[in-house]
Order: structure tokens, then C-alpha cells, then sequence
């Protein structure tokens, strides 16, 4: 049985929104304020978890909407991946929070980013796989994308899974340079689909001249 998209939409808009709200919880105020400048600098990783995981989750929530964007309606297999996709990011805060730990005690910095790393991993995986399920079957996307645009969703969450997986292994042997290529990967990913844009437009100027 198919259902509209829309109440699969709005769920994942709330539980990502509780999410992304709970990272804030982890970066606590200072005990001390006697020294209170020197305590506020020290929580410099929770300020770095913080930002790093906010935005890749934001990340996660653009391309969920530009996904589902493109489905006309889901089936039990889709709704089964984006509730395990869900679980996941109802995850990331946890591991957010393990990371700012490990680099605040300077033991288990190795592991942390592994298990931060892993968990948005997990997400680009879970993105494929719904993305592969719904292109092999049309009759779940709706008429308005064609193949050049369904293609360069696929290009884009395809490099996700490289991306991803190449920061958190070179997290294993040097933490903060594995950091620092998955930040990267923000800068670039919230660039626009070139494909999916162009196509748009290539519609958008036909239906003008009809």
C-alpha cells in the first residue's frame, strides 16, 4: 500500500529538530567563574562538536526534503529505511557528545571520531539506499524529474558515502585532521545540485513557452 509522502516528511522534520536542539545541551557552563574567560576557552570541544554536528545535520535535513521532494509516495520498505534513517540522527547527539568529551579529556579521540564519523556514515548509506529503491521503481518519484536529474541526486549522495568514510578512517590515525576533511565536506555540501537545478530551469522556461 502507498502513502503520501507529507505526514513521512513531517515526522522526520520533528525528530530532526528535536535533535539538532539537544546538541546544545552538551556545552555546559563553566563551574568557576572566577576565571570565567579561561573556562569558557576550554570548552572549545564542545564548541566544535557542536557546530560540526549541527551542521551536518542540517545537511540531513536539506537533502531529506530534496529527496523526498522528488517522491510521489512511499511504500512499507520506505517507510522501514527512513524510520532506521531517524534512529540514526536521534543518535547523533550522543555521538556529538562522545566526541567533545574524548578531545576535552585527550584520551579516546581515535574512537570518537570513529563513532561520529560512523553514525553520519550510517546516514549516507541509509540515503542511497532509499534513493537506489525508489529511482529502480519510477512509479514512486513523481513526473517532474527526469533521468539528468535523478542521476545527479545519485552523484551527490554517492560522494556523500566516499567522503564521509575517508574522514572518519583518517580520523583513526589522526583525530583532528579527520575533523577537518569532514568539515570540508559541509562547505561543499551545501552547494546545489547542479544537475537537478538545471533541469528545473529547462522545465520551468518549456512551461513558460506553452
Amino acid at each position: 500500500m502507498e502513502r503520501d509522502p507529507s505526514r513521512v516528511v513531517a515526522f522526520s522534520d520533528g525528530v530532526t529538530a528535536i535533535a539538532i536542539t539537544l546538541l546544545v545541551l552538551e556545552i555546559r557552563a563553566p563551574h568557576n567563574t572566577r576565571h570565567l574567560m579561561h573556562g569558557l576557552a576550554a570548552l572549545w570541544p564542545s564548541y566544535l562538536a557542536y557546530v560540526l554536528t549541527f551542521m551536518l545535520i542540517g545537511q540531513v535535513w536539506v537533502n531529506h526534503h530534496i529527496m523526498f521532494d522528488h517522491i510521489r509516495s512511499v511504500d512499507r520498505v520506505v517507510l522501514f529505511l527512513n524510520t532506521v534513517l531517524l534512529m540514526d540522527v536521534a543518535f547523533l547527539p550522543f555521538a556529538a557528545s562522545v566526541l567533545a568529551q574524548a578531545f576535552r579529556d585527550g584520551h579516546g579521540q581515535r574512537i570518537a571520531v570513529l563513532l561520529h564519523g560512523a553514525a553520519f556514515e550510517l546516514l549516507a548509506i541509509l540515503f542511497n539506499v532509499i534513493w537506489g529503491y525508489v529511482r529502480r521503481d519510477r512509479r514512486l518519484l513523481t513526473a517532474t524529474i527526469g533521468s539528468a536529474g535523478v542521476a545527479a541526486i545519485s552523484r551527490r549522495f554517492r560522494l556523500a558515502l566516499i567522503w564521509l568514510a575517508a574522514g572518519t578512517l583518517l580520523g583513526t590515525l589522526l583525530p583532528l585532521l579527520g575533523v577537518a576533511v569532514i568539515a570540508a565536506f559541509i562547505l561543499y555540501y551545501w552547494l546545489p545540485i547542479a544537475g537537478e537545478i538545471t533541469e528545473a530551469r529547462r522545465r520551468h522556461h518549456r512551461g513558460h513557452r506553452t
